[in-house]
Formats: structure tokens, sequence, C-alpha cells
């Protein structure tokens, strides 16, 4: 189910000069606004709670894995290369799970990692809220490298699709409307990081076994229907 050629393929697709230039863009501003509030601010909890869970989970980790979850594929699909991939003797299933395991990679190096940084210098760590919106974050990683892949897929505006998930829906009605929280995979991983820190730390709407089960529900139904949409691909060229 993985394949070195597609995964090396995929990495340097996604780590060209342009994305690389916004996948660094993204951590390093939360890295500053991390530093920046120290030094003015000093340590507080509050503080660290609603920068890490409202601009890093809330925006930059839904960002960055558009940005990895549709350049797997997209870009391919989009300038038709992606017929010479489909030519190797290489199951569908398998393109998609590599280029899905490439796009976690990057997404959890991109996201949790400085997540983590930028925890432990807003507030070094207390009540492990560092360590605990590190964790939620590579749990979103996974959920939306499988959802964004899974665009790339279905539709050649898969970035726009993307955006207005991650920006409109993540950060605005899945914040701010109740009924929504349960729908959002950002609530979905603050139940589980809340685990990982201290208790009353981090909160959710969303309660963890229904969490855990939404979350897997979603990556796996996202990764098979991708992998079908792949092999339909294959038919309309081939026809």
């Amino acid at each position: 189910m993985f394949h070195p050629t597609v995964a090396r393929l995929t990495y340097r697709a996604l780590l060209g000069r342009r994305r690389a230039l916004i996948l660094f863009a993204l951590p390093a501003l939360l890295v500053v606004l991390a530093v920046a509030v120290r030094v003015l601010a000093g340590a507080d909890d509050s503080t660290a709670g609603g920068i890490l869970g409202g601009f890093a989970l809330g925006t930059m980790v839904p960002l960055i894995g558009v940005i990895a979850g549709t350049g797997a594929i997209g870009p391919e699909i989009d300038d038709g290369s992606v017929v010479y991939l489909l030519a190797k003797p290489v199951s569908r299933p398998t393109i998609i799970f590599t280029k899905l395991l490439v796009a976690i990679g990057v997404t959890v190096v991109f996201s949790a990692v400085p997540v983590l940084l930028a925890g432990f210098l807003l507030n070094g760590n207390s009540q492990q809220m560092a360590v605990g919106y590190a964790v939620a974050a590579a749990i979103a990683s996974v959920a939306y490298s499988a959802l964004f892949l899974l665009f790339g897929t279905i539709t050649r505006h898969a970035v726009v699709f993307g955006l207005v998930y991650a920006l409109v829906w993540e950060a605005l009605v899945g914040t701010l409307v109740p009924g929504a929280k349960t729908l959002s995979v950002q609530q979905w991983a603050l139940a589980i990081g809340q685990k990982a820190a201290a208790e009353g730390a981090i909160s959710s709407d969303v309660q963890l076994p229904l969490a855990i089960s939404l979350l897997v529900a979603l990556t796996a139904a996202a990764t098979w229907y991708a992998s079908r949409r792949l092999k339909a691909l294959t038919l309309a060229g081939e026809e």
C-alpha cells in the first residue's frame, strides 16, 4: 500500500519553491507571534490558549492541510501528468494511500511541531497546553489531509473549496455556531488534545468517543472515495 517512487514524487511536488514558501510562512508567523506575545505580555495561559486554539488550530492547521492535501494530487490532475502515473503498474488505492501518507507527514511537520514550539514559547507548556494543542494539531492533520486529498480528486477547484471549508466552516461557522461544532474537525481534534493536557486547560464541544468515531469515519471514507474517483478518472481517460 506504500509506493516509494510515488512518495518521492509527491514530496518533490509539495516542497517545490512556491508551496514551500507558504508552508514555511504560516508556522514562522505563529512562532514570531508567540515570541512577541511572550515578550510584551509575559506567560499567560489564557492568551496561550487563545493563540494556539484560535489562530494555530483554527486557521493555520487547516490552511496547511489545504496546501498539502490538494497539492498531493491536484496539480497532477490539472496539468494531465497524472496520466503517466496511472499508466504505471501501481494500484489506484496504493497511489492514494501513499499520497495521503505524504500529505499527513508534511502537514504534521508544518503544523504540530510549530504548535508545540509556540506553546512552549507562550507559557512554557503550563498545564501541558503545548503538548495538548500539538496532539490536537497532529490528529487534525490526518483528517484534513484525507479530506483535502479527496477534494483534489473530485474537482479542479480543490484549493478554492478547501479554503472555503478552512476559513468559513472551521474558522467561523464551526467556532461560533453551536450545532455546527459537532461537525468540525477542529472540535474532534480538541476532544483528543484535551486528554493530553491538564484538566480544564483545553475544552471541546464534542465528547471523546464521538470525536474518535467521526475522525476515523471521515478519514476512511475520504480515502476510500478518493481511490474510487481515481479509478473513474482512469476509465474516463481510457475511453
